[in-house]
């Protein structure tokens, strides 16, 4: 039987997640033909919706996958925060987790499990079996910083985070302000802190940590963490960007292609909140008048607003009346003066090819990782409007960091305004600022690029990777 070096990858219930890993996995298999993958796959509810599904359907056949039974989760308060429901499905999980990775070990030795960062339990699991134990880690390697940060901050500072009037350092990072510290950490008493605290802390136990980023992004962040090895940090390794590839058929006849085909070239403005995202219907109003102010062009994505109800990152496509009713929380006659600069697509869009298009020059986004890494692998320049998690640290990083985007102002109600939203627009799309901030997208763009060229630098680290994986290679 052929050589085989088989691996376990362990996901999470989180679409944003589950994406990014996979993208991971699919270039692993690629890159190295005698690879083979066996996904784990913690659920909740009666099934995968379609969508997860589909991602798994496509994948190349030396990737096996396993869907564990799901986790009854009907204990759970109705309004439980989602992270708390992840988390939830997690703890619940482990035991089934070990089960099928005693199972796989002892039939076709393991060279290495890899776990997403969320579910850093599984570290000891494969410590347990004697195998190499990673993390994925599909966001920033600055919030791999702050992870591995975070219990020393915990031990310094007696405060809230959210009280402090300077700003957190963090090694290797540009400092940032307390409250764009991720949701966690904003109520220290919570019991998504405390989970938080405890993950982060099992990183130490890994063998590595892959991050879905690259040298030139955050090079500074990178060095220092790689340089604290010797202090217990495990090793970094940069391999990304990963992101999904465009697999719609171009050819079919989408209202949003027509739409772009007859903009001038950079000159549209994409918006869109993720899988996830929902702004309040106020806000909604304020963003459509904001844009019909800016007179740019534009392609919103629109989703219902967070009154209609909380929508999970796994439940994209479950509502079968959405579109009837999405545009009724549009201003009264917003669309009909808006017809010949903009357009409104109900829920949701492709992301990829539209921001591939060469109409689309600016991203009104939540800075969200994975549409981040598509934006710059597109050189579309940011607006950041982060919503929740780690965002408002990515749009520090974005905005103050890499100064490859522009941050609007919330007032004091947390609301965006129209004529700020306007301004920013504008800025962005015609404006001085603008400019500078596309050049060095284009810059980031370009260095994307090379870091997956066979010689580039996240290539060569996977390499180096996979083949110390390689030389513990068995027969499956």
């Amino acid at each position: 039987m052929e050589n085989k070096t088989h691996i376990a990858i362990v996901t999470v219930p989180v679409y944003s997640h589950l994406r990014s890993i996979l993208e991971f996995t699919k270039k692993l298999v690629h890159q190295n033909q005698n690879i083979h993958v066996t996904c784990i796959n913690p659920t909740f509810g009666s099934s995968p919706c379609n969508n997860v599904n589909s991602l798994f359907e496509t994948l190349p056949s030396n990737i096996s996958y396993i869907f564990l039974p799901p986790i009854n989760l009907q204990d759970l308060p109705k309004d439980i925060h989602p992270a708390l429901k992840v988390q939830a499905t997690i703890f619940s999980s482990v035991p089934s987790i070990q089960d099928v990775l005693n199972t796989l070990h002892s039939s076709s030795k393991l060279a290495a499990v890899v776990a997403d960062g969320l579910i850093t339990q599984v570290l000891p699991l494969a410590k347990k079996l004697n195998i190499l134990a990673y993390s994925y880690f599909p966001s920033t390697t600055m919030l791999l910083s702050l992870c591995l940060h975070s219990t020393y901050l915990d031990k310094t500072i007696s405060s809230e985070y959210k009280d402090l009037l300077d700003k957190i350092e963090i090694p290797g990072c540009i400092p940032i302000n307390a409250t764009d510290l991720p949701d966690p950490m904003q109520d220290r008493s919570s019991e998504a802190y405390k989970v938080f605290l405890e993950g982060n802390d099992i990183f130490y136990l890994a063998d590595g940590i892959m991050v879905n980023s690259f040298l030139a992004l955050e090079e500074n962040t990178i060095r220092t963490l790689q340089q604290k090895e010797c202090e217990g940090v495990p090793s970094i390794y940069p391999i990304g960007p990963f992101v999904q590839n465009d697999s719609c058929n171009k050819k079919r006849d989408f209202e949003y292609l027509k739409f772009l085909d007859k903009q001038e070239k950079k000159s549209t403005l994409y918006v869109s909140f993720g899988s996830g995202g929902t702004l309040s219907n106020e806000q909604i109003i304020e963003l459509a008048l904001g844009l019909e102010l800016s007179g740019q062009n534009f392609l919103w994505v629109l989703r219902p607003p967070n009154e209609f109800g909380v929508i999970d990152d796994l439940d994209i496509g479950e509502y079968d009346d959405v579109n009837d009713v999405l545009l009724k929380f549009l201003p009264n006659g917003f669309l009909e003066r808006t017809k010949e600069k903009g357009l409104v697509v109900p829920y949701w869009a492709p992301q990829v090819e539209i921001l591939g298009h060469s109409s689309i020059g600016g991203f009104l986004c939540h800075c969200g990782w994975n549409s981040t890494l598509e934006s710059i692998v597109h050189g579309i320049p940011l607006i950041a409007w982060p919503l929740f998690a780690e965002q408002k640290m990515n749009a520090a990083l974005l905005s103050d960091g890499l100064r490859v985007a522009i941050r609007p102002k919330v007032n004091e109600k947390g609301i965006i305004e129209r004529k700020e939203i306007c301004e920013v627009v504008k800025n962005l799309m015609v404006g001085e600022e603008g400019k500078g901030i596309r050049e060095r997208m284009e810059k980031l763009k370009g260095d994307a690029i090379d870091a997956l060229k066979e010689n580039g630098s996240s290539t060569k680290t996977l390499i180096q990777l996979t083949l110390k994986w390689k030389s513990l290679g068995l027969n499956i």
